[in-house]
């Protein structure tokens, strides 16, 4: 069976010495079972994101339809070469949209 190694901080170590203990479990088991566990919470917050998101296309006119306000602004064709652009006295939008990272509970970036 693929083994691995894992440095942990003497204040960590020490935790899960203690916790393993209390528990009446080695500290092997202790840590096996927590990886286990946080590996079973991503598959299902996967599973669930999946899940969301094949309803909400089979959805999606339901919800355009409900919150119209909500949804994102449709572009119109590009001008003619030969019109001015348009000038705009406002900051560009980058600058003044919040700056965001996606990242799931785990920190995966979505």
């Amino acid at each position: 069976m693929p083994a691995l190694n894992v440095e942990f901080s003497e204040r960590e170590l020490a935790d899960l010495r203690q916790i393993a203990k209390e528990r009446g479990t080695s500290m092997k088991a202790l840590v096996r079972e927590a990886a286990a566990a946080d590996i079973a919470r991503h598959r299902a917050l996967q599973e669930g994101a999946e899940t969301f998101r094949g309803f909400f296309a089979a959805h999606a006119a339901e919800f355009a339809a409900a919150f119209p306000d909500d949804e994102p602004a449709v572009r119109s064709a590009p001008a003619p070469a030969s019109a001015p652009a348009p000038t705009s006295t406002s900051a560009p939008a980058a600058a003044s949209a919040p700056a965001s990272a996606s990242a799931s509970a785990d920190g995966e970036a979505a």
